[in-house]
């Protein structure tokens, strides 16, 4: 009997095998862009994208740089997890600020403390043309809001960095078109078919680290139109809001003026994971107030040229 007779049959893939594999696969072919980038806030999904990237290239290092975006009001943690983690990568991180946008010109807002997460996609647009990227990889998925849930996998920006969801070319059998035109750009989410369970499982099977506010912590919070918002100083309370001390997690991180925790003694990933297979919200539509308040903000900020 040869050695293959008599060898165990190898354990079917499982979902987090098949969603891993598929990935790898997306990030293999965008590696054939000329100047791709890895989108990289330090965020859960980024932190994925990022690990399974490195998988998809060793033992060599990905061929791409990692951009990120700041708003100018990220948490701290999350800005000193990026640093950290593209040290400990030697991959090159390219910060591109908001700020600067505003200094310029091309971004205005209504005051020093109003939401920046729209203006990102002025910002990230201004990058893309500076170093030339022709694509940029990103941890979006489609559950998470209705507008992403209709974007492709490889998503055709113009030279404006603007999306036409009715100008969407067909993904049949995951062939994938990367023909651009002069200026133009594709934005590549490999995460596109995971969900949020799917993504914490994925952290807790990889023991891949996270900034320490996406489990149980004790934070400052106000209590505000049924939601937790946290008292920083972009964010303070009001005069007849009442300051609370509550064990908070939160479920994704943004712009400290519009992202808010919610309660949650979950200190693991497995632990958040139990937590998450019984939401009835997605993350954006709980805790991301521009969201919240217009379910058609997503879809407007991505013909603008959003994530």
């Amino acid at each position: 009997m040869s050695s293959a007779e008599g060898a165990a049959p190898r354990p079917a893939p499982t979902r987090l095998d098949r969603l891993e594999s598929e990935a790898v696969y997306i990030l293999r072919e965008a590696a054939a862009f000329v100047r791709p980038a890895l989108l990289f806030s330090g965020g859960k999904d980024s932190a994925v994208l990022l690990h399974l990237a490195l998988k998809a290239f060793a033992p060599q290092k990905p061929g791409f740089k990692l951009l990120h975006i700041d708003t100018g009001h990220n948490f701290p943690e999350v800005i000193a997890y990026r640093d950290q983690r593209a040290r400990q990568t030697g991959l090159d991180l390219i910060v591109r600020e908001v700020e600067e946008s505003i200094r310029r010109g091309s971004v205005r807002v209504e005051s020093e403390t109003a939401s920046r997460n729209a203006a990102q996609a002025v910002t990230l647009v201004e990058a893309q043309q500076e170093f030339e990227f022709d694509a940029l990889i990103g941890g979006a998925r489609r559950d998470e809001e209705k507008a992403r849930a209709k974007e492709r996998v490889f998503s055709h920006r113009d030279a404006f960095g603007a999306w036409r969801p009715r100008a969407q070319r067909p993904e049949l059998w995951s062939l994938f078109n990367r023909r651009l035109g002069a200026g133009e750009h594709m934005r590549v989410f490999p995460l596109s078919n995971w969900t949020e369970a799917d993504v914490w499982a994925y952290i807790a099977r990889e023991r891949i680290e996270l900034p320490r506010l996406y489990y149980a912590h004790e934070r400052a919070v106000v209590r505000r139109a049924g939601l937790l918002f946290p008292v920083t100083a972009l964010t303070p309370a009001g005069e007849n809001e009442t300051i609370e001390s509550l064990t908070v997690r939160f479920r994704t991180v943004g712009d400290i003026t519009c992202t808010c925790p919610v309660e949650s003694t979950a200190e693991g990933a497995e632990e958040v994971l139990r937590e998450t297979l019984t939401a009835s919200v997605s993350e954006r539509g709980a805790t991301r107030i521009d969201d919240r308040a217009n379910a058609a903000a997503m879809e407007r900020r991505k013909l603008e040229g959003y994530f």
